[in-house]
Order: structure tokens, then sequence, then C-alpha cells
């Protein structure tokens, strides 16, 4: 110790003459400082206390005005963890420092941060990068680097920007390596990709322990790795890995922080030649005018201090050192220097441990509210703590090339992955696609993105892909096996799928069928037990009819399903055409019937009311009248009538009542056409409700899931349930019926019941709803990378035509056969059809009554109103019927004809001779109790035997 302290003092000395206050020493107040670095070997200490000593230069040239100076007091930890922590309890409880600068490794400053705490002496690490130091949450640690678990995000962008499902890492066994472990596994699982196994190499491990790590990683199928560990023994596992090949074509190496600005801080051409291609990461750093001349000035200085060290590079740690020093410079001048001293611990002077002793700091809590409050633009940007954290920054993606490493890259939390940094473009959302960077360089000197993974691993295994064994629908899978050979063939629709869908790859993907089955041959057990065998490995794959189902989920991955889905039920059907005597009435529905009657007899009088005054054809007795007025509306439907009519009113109505009856018969014949001509197919139970009510028997295919949706959704009894094998089966049953020990109805998936239509369409249909499911898609481990590939190549081939043929060679064509979904469905018309029809006639019929009211009120107004104002309502009614039932002989039809007698006893027009005649009307109301009329005088004998109908029977009549 007495040589330390005579040491200490000479540097002193020189320091202050150095800075030019020898002569006012007195005004100066000195401040100690630890520093804890490996010096021996270590790169990374070295130019670390070179950019210290250089950043407290440099600082105080400029605030020469401070009243403090900081003095480095400087410790070699020798990579030594104990070595570390006893220099740092030295530096404490002997020298009193301020604060501790240091120690370069997490291992070290996981003990050191401990001793900080206990004696309040700020720790500040310009290297130590572990998340885990981040659980001590000691508010005395000042971490002056980025965290590991920042860049994780990072890595996982560029896993997710080349379409890498899997990465394995390869770290360092201690506290460096695993402490970034957790956070870069769920960084991966963030974008959809797997960390299948997990390299841990010693950090003493020798040469043949690496190359057999390498050597099992190998025989795996992933491709992408991801190495944290130190830069010494990371270039041990680059050199090894380039000696077995693994640095070639379709390999993928991508390297943290630690090891990137390591190895391109010192180029070394035996280092770099063995990550050709490799991928790295590291903080960006501004490029300032300040930077490059502090490079040049730092590379001089260095140089001088270590001539043993050659072609040394500055790297982001020593940037990092440099702006730690001088943050510390800052805080300490804030802080004050009225307590400097230490508070002595009050134990017994023969405490058995130093740790027992340790002062406590007075001015600790102090430098470290300055130091949390300390901001400045140092060499690395924008420079402030966080809880203790320096802010994140940037990172910049670097492609090893030739002897260095060149920049392809960006990556921003923000942003995501860029190819420039600074964009002009603020707008531009998170980028996550591999065409934001430059051009790659791969391993092999290839511009090919590898796809991350091998089909075969160099082990040569092949697939082994299950596929399920049993008695019947065969079509979709078969297994047969060939005794004297003792050879198996599997074909089937689904086998033919997954063969056209490994060939849609755009990769080899060897691999081999094996039958699920017990010596013998028999089914080895149910759909169930085979895709639980790929959860225990026993599979590689599952492949077969096999219906994506949940709880089959949760043990396996499926890709997206290539057959429809959904579970349908299966029924009879039967000739419903009827050919009776009354066939002709089924076109048309009971109230079309009644509603198109009650039309004809509602025009019938519509057209009487409108012509009766003015159109001979509709006059004479009454029961010719009504005669007539029926005729014509019935012989619309033949468009037969041969009576005209002469108002306007009437011709509208009768013209939108001969369309009404146009669409109706046309619509008639049409039906009628369909029952007596097409083959009426009718399903025989079209609710399942009904077969459950009846007790019908119902069956479904042995070994399917169907039978849960019977009995748990459905609620059939489970007596009712009748299994079937085979589609010959599944036609006897249904052919004999439920009450003849047959079904009534069967319940299966989409693709069973098309195969068995595909044989028997004529006999039976598809009866609505279908219950849902996924359809059958194939089943790989949970996380399989092949799962999203084959997925693509499903859909990709049921877009197109290959599907359809595979179909077709197992299931044939259904072309011919019927539509099952319009089987059920009605063939009569319904009033539903043509309400509107009806409902046009109806209005502009009623139009035409109240038109004709109108213009007959108004028009006779004077003889409808009364001379005496007390007669009866009675006898205003008859009057005014007697006058609505004559003929108005102002009509211009009667006018033509030279009609004189409103009651009509002269018809020249109908060929009567025309007589010597004079009319006269003479309208009376007598009092109460008589009856009014209006006596006509005719001077023809004849007119008493007249036929025309006595008005005032009529009236009578009405009456």
């Amino acid at each position: 110790m007495p040589a330390l302290s005579f040491f200490s003092l000479l540097f002193l000395k020189i320091f202050f003459f150095e800075m030019g206050m020898a002569k006012n020493s007195t005004s100066i107040i000195p401040v100690k400082v630890g520093v804890v670095l490996d010096l021996d070997n270590d790169l990374v200490g070295k130019i670390g206390l070179s950019c210290i000593n250089m950043s407290l230069s440099d600082f105080y040239d400029t605030h020469g005005d401070y009243k403090t100076r900081l003095v480095l007091i400087t410790r070699d930890s020798k990579n030594d963890v104990a070595a570390a922590a006893a220099a740092a309890l030295d530096l404490i409880k002997n020298v009193e420092v301020q604060a501790i600068i240091g120690p370069t490794t997490s291992r070290q400053a996981n003990f050191v941060i401990e001793l900080g705490e206990k004696a309040q002496v700020p720790i500040i690490s310009f290297s130590a990068s572990s998340p885990s130091l981040t659980s001590i949450r000691s508010p005395f640690f000042f971490r002056a680097t980025q965290n590991d678990s920042t860049q994780v995000n990072a890595i996982s962008a560029l896993v997710q920007a080349f379409g890498w499902r899997e990465a394995v890492p390869i770290y360092i066994d201690n506290e460096y390596g695993q402490g970034v472990i957790p956070y870069l596994t769920d960084a991966q699982q963030a974008v959809d990709a797997r960390v299948p196994y997990r390299s841990v190499i010693s950090p003493s491990a020798t040469d043949d322990q690496i190359v057999s790590e390498l050597y099992k990683l190998m025989t795996m199928q992933t491709r992408v790795f991801i190495v944290h560990m130190f830069p010494s023994l990371g270039a041990r596992v680059f050199a090894k890995a380039k000696e077995i090949g693994m640095v070639s074509k379709g390999y993928v190496w991508i390297m943290t922080n630690g090891l990137t600005a390591e190895f391109f801080s010192s180029p070394n051409a035996s280092v770099t030649n063995t990550m050709q291609g490799a991928l790295g990461l590291t903080p960006y750093v501004p490029r300032t005018k300040d930077l490059e001349t502090f490079r040049i000035r730092w590379k001089r200085k260095f140089q001088q201090d270590n001539p043993d060290i050659v072609d040394a590079e500055l790297n982001i740690f020593g940037l990092w050192a440099y702006d730690a020093a001088t943050a510390l410079a800052l805080a300490v001048e804030k802080a004050g220097t009225a307590n400097l001293g230490f508070q002595k611990a009050n134990v017994s002077s023969n405490s058995p441990t130093d740790l027992a002793t340790l002062g406590v700091s007075l001015n600790g809590p102090n430098l470290v509210q300055a130091l949390s409050n300390i901001t400045f633009k140092g060499l690395t940007g924008e420079y402030l703590f966080d809880n203790g954290q320096l802010q994140s920054s940037a990172f910049q993606i670097i492609n090893v090339n030739g002897n260095g490493g060149r920049e392809i890259g960006f990556w921003r939390s923000t942003k995501g992955i860029v190819k420039i940094l600074n964009s002009s473009n603020n707008m531009t959302a998170y980028s996550g696609s591999n065409s934001d960077l430059s051009t790659v360089i791969w391993p092999g000197d290839t511009t090919s993105v590898p796809r991350g993974w091998e089909n075969i691993p160099t082990n040569g295994k092949k697939l082994r892909i299950g596929v399920p064994v049993k008695d019947g629908f065969n079509e979709f899978v078969n297994v047969t096996r060939d005794p004297s050979s003792n050879t198996t063939t599997v074909v089937g629709y689904s086998i033919d799928v997954f063969d056209a869908v490994v060939k849609a790859l755009p990769y080899a993907l060897p691999y081999e069928y094996i039958p699920f089955a017990k010596p013998d041959g028999e089914p080895a057990g149910t759909y169930n037990d085979l895709i639980y065998q790929v959860y225990l490995k026993n599979f590689d794959a599952v492949v077969g009819d096999t219906t994506i189902i949940f709880n089959r989920s949760q043990y396996v991955d499926f890709t997206l399903p290539y057959t429809e889905s959904g579970v349908s039920m299966i029924v009879p059907i039967v000739d419903n055409n009827s050919k009776n005597a009354w066939v002709f009435l089924k076109p048309l529905t009971w109230d079309l019937w009644v509603t198109s009657f009650c039309f004809f007899i509602f025009i019938g009088f519509v057209i009487w009311v409108l012509e009766h005054r003015i159109n001979e054809d509709f006059r004479g007795p009454a029961s010719h009248q009504a005669g007539t007025s029926f005729w014509f509306s019935f012989s619309t439907m033949v468009f037969a009538q041969r009576e005209t009519v002469v108002s306007n009113l009437s011709r509208a109505v009768v013209i939108i009542w001969c369309f009404v009856v146009l669409i109706l018969t046309q619509s008639y014949t049409a039906s009628l056409t369909s029952l007596l001509t097409v083959q009426q197919l009718r399903p025989t139970v079209t609710d399942v409700n009904e077969l459950i009510k009846k007790g019908e028997y119902v069956g479904y295919r042995e070994g399917s899931f169907v039978q849960g949706i019977l009995l748990d959704q459905l609620r059939f009894d489970k007596s009712k349930l009748i299994v079937y094998n085979t589609t010959e089966q599944w036609d006897d049953l249904l052919s004999k019926g439920s009450g003849n020990g047959g079904i009534a109805a069967a319940f299966d998936e989409v693709p069973y019941t098309r195969l068995f239509l595909s044989k028997y369409c004529s006999k039976y249909a598809v009866i609505d709803p279908t219950f849902k499911t996924d359809g059958f898609g194939f089943a790989f481990p949970k996380g399989s990378p092949l799962v999203p590939d084959v997925s693509r190549a499903v859909l990709n081939m049921t877009e197109g035509d290959e599907m359809k043929k595979i179909e077709n060679a197992w299931f044939g064509k259904q072309s011919n056969c019927p539509d099952s979904s319009t089987s059920v469905t009605s063939n009569s018309l319904s009033l539903k059809s043509f309400w509107g029809l009806f409902l046009i006639a109806g209005v502009a019929s009623l139009l035409a009554l109240i038109i004709f009211m109108v213009m007959f009120v108004y028009k006779e107004r004077k003889m409808l109103r009364p001379l005496n104002s007390r007669i009866s309502i009675w006898s205003k009614i008859r009057n005014f019927f007697r006058i609505f039932i004559q003929r108005d002989l102002k009509s211009h039809t009667f006018r033509k004809s030279g009609l004189n007698d409103r009651n009509g006893t002269s018809l020249p027009s109908m060929g009567a001779p025309s007589p010597s005649a004079s009319s006269v009307q003479t309208s009376y109301f007598p009092g109460d109790g008589d009856q009014s009329s209006t006596e006509f005088v005719d001077s023809s004998p004849d007119s008493q035997t007249s036929q025309e109908f006595d008005s005032g029977k009529l009236i009578d009549l009405l009456m």
C-alpha cells in the first residue's frame, strides 16, 4: 500500500502540472475517482482507459474555471471477478474514491454494484451491458452503455424481415450471455419465430468442445444463428464454424453488439475472413466533425501509449467511456465538495471482514442526483440517464465483407428497418421488410436470401409422415401391404394432395409414409391417437383425412384446410310429383286462387258500373247484365271477350287487368308444365328436430368426431345411433329406413358426403343446416416452420386447377346430380309473388270508380236534388239508384243512335221503327207516406209490353 500511495501522489503532481494549476493548486479541489478495468490483454479496457484520460484532459481544457478536478486511481481487474471486487473494495475503503468507472464485464459489475450501494459510491460502467444488472435496482449504478435487451428487437426485426421462422442463439455460459436470452426469446416469439434450441458454450471450452457443439447444430434443421459472447470466444467459434463448413451458402450468422463493436474496432483479416457474410449490430453514432477529429487524435495517442498494438480502431465502448468521464466531471462539479469524506462504520476494530468496516460516502447521494440530471451533447449524441440507464439509440446493421463491415441499413424503435436513418419523410410507417436494406452478401458469397433451415440435415433424416389405416372410405387414404415383398403402398386423395403440395414448395422435402397400424396390419388407434403421436414426436407429421378441430390443435399445428368444411345431413329423396286428376290446382296456392277469383268478380263489377249507362252490351234484364259483366271479366283469361267498352275509364281498367291476367296465366302455364314434365324430388326429412322428436335412427362414420356432435350438441339418444364403415353400408342403411333396421338420416363431414353423393346422387340429398368445422388439414409439430410454407402451397393449389383434377380423379364429376338445395322448395306460386300486380289493378279500378261517381253526381246534380226538403233518406236513396241504372241519353253513344227516350222505348240503332212519340217526364215528391215516382207517358201503344226492365223492380230488388 505505501508503494501505491507514493505513485498516487506522484500522479497527482504530474496531473496538476500538466493542467497548468501548480501555482494556484490551493484553489483546485482534487476529487478521487476509481477506475477498474481489464487492462491485461483486453482491448476494451485499454481503449476505455485511453478515452477516459483524453476526456478529462479535453474537459478541463474547456472548463478551466471549474474548482474540481477528477483524479483517476486505476486498478487492473485482470479479467477476474474476484480481482475486480478486491480492487473496488480497496478503492472504496482505503482510497475513499467518490465514484468508480467500471468494471468491464457484467459478471464483475454484479458484485461491484453491491459494494457501491453499501458504501453509497456511484458505479459507472460503460461496457457492462447484461440486462440482469437491471434487476439489482441500485440507485448507485449507472449503465453508461446500451442495455443488451435494447438490441433484441432489432435482431427479431431482421429475422422477420427475411422470413425466417427459427433462430438458435449461441451464447457464452455466464452472466453476460445468459442475461439477454429471455429477452431474445420473447422478441423472437413476438415476430412468430421460434427458438428451438439454445447452444451454450463455456468460457473455458476447448476447440474440440466447440466443434462438437457446432456439429450438433449441423444435424438440426435451423440455419439461423445469433452469436452473443465475448470477442475472444466468438473469434474461436467463427474459426471452427468456418473450418467445418458452417460459414457457407444457406447459413445465417447474426452478431450482437459486443462482437460487432470489438471485431471492427481492430479489424483482423484472420478473424473477419471466418465470418464473411455475417450480419452484425452496433449502436449508431452520428458522424460529426468533433468525432472525426477526436478519432484522429485518439489513434495517434493510443499508438504512442501502446506501440505493441497495431491497427487498433476506436470502438463504441471507447466513445461511451469518453462521455461517461465527461458526465462524471460535470456531476462532481455540480454536486459540490462540501462532503467529500466517508462516515466510518461503527464496528469493533477486530472485525473479521473488510466489508464490516466499510464506510459510507457522504457525497454519494448528491453525486447520484447530479448524474441523474446531467444532459449534454457528447461524442455519441445526446447524453442523459433515465433511471440510471443510458437512453437507447438507433442500431446500425453491418454486413461483413472483405476486411471490414459494410453498412446496409439501420433499425429504430419507431421506424423499424430503414435504409436511410434521418429520412425527411417522418410519416413513414414501421417497416419490417428486407427491401429497406441494401443488398446483403451472405455466406458463400451469394446475394440469394437463405431460407433459414434445411430440409435434410447432415444426418440425412427424412420426415416420418404418419397415415391412418382404416377399412372404408379408401378414396382418401388407402394403405395396402404386399406380403411377398413386405412393401407398403399408400395412395388416395389426401396423399395426392400432399404430394402435389410438396412439389409446389420452393425446396425439396424428403419424406416417407408410415402407416399407423399394428404389426398385424390393423389400425393402431383412432384419429386422435394418430395426432397425438406427432405431439410425442413419433411422427414428424400426419397426412390423411384428419379434420381440424379444437382439441387436436392443442397438440399440433394444422395447415390451412385443403377440403370444404362442415358436417351435413344426408337423407333419402322421393318423387313428389303426384300426377292425379287435381294436379291442375297445384301451380297456385289456395290464397292466390281465392284472390284471383275475387278480382275477376271485382273487375266485372267495375266494368258494369262504368259501362251500363252508356253501353247497350251491358244493358237489359238484371240477370243479363250480371252475366255479361262476369262473362266479360272471366273471358279475359283467354282474351275472348267480344263486348266492346266505350268508356275511357273502362278501357284503362281493362288494359291494366289484361296485363295482370297475362302474367298470371303465363306463370300458371309454366308451373303446370314443370309439375307435369319435371321429376319433383322431395327429401324424406328436412329438419333435425323432426328426427329427434320421432325417435328415428341416424348413422355416422365409425371413429368420427361426429358422434360427439350428435350426442352433445343435437342431444340424440345414444341408442339411436348406428355406425357405418363404408359407402356401401351407408347406402344400405339409408335404403332400409329407420323402421326396417336402417337409418332415416346420416351425419358426416362434407368431403365424405361428396364422395357418397358421387356414387348415389340420384337417391339422396344434402339437407341444411351444415354444422361448421374447419375441414381436412395436415398436422405438424407445434411451431414447425413447415406449416406456413405448406399452408401457402395449399392455398395456391386450391385457387388453381390442380386440386380440381385430383378431386375428379378420385371422386368423379357430379354434374349430373340434382341440386339438393332446390329439391326442398315448393313449385306452387303464391300470392307473395303477385300481390304487387293485384295492388296496381285494385288501385286503378278504385280510382276509376271514384272518378266515375264524381262525374255522375256532378252531371245529374239537378235530377238528384229533391224539390221537397222533407223527404226521407230512404226516398233519396231510391231516387239515386233509379237515376243510376237508367241510360245516359246525353252520352255520345246514344245521341248517335237517335235515342230520345230516357227509358229507351224507341231504339232506332237496334233496327226498331221510329214511332211518333212524345214523352213527358214529371218528377214530384208527395207528402209523408206517399211513394215518389217518376212517370213517363209514352204514346206508343206497345210501350207497356217493352222488354226493357222496370226500373222500379230493380230498385226494389236492390233495396
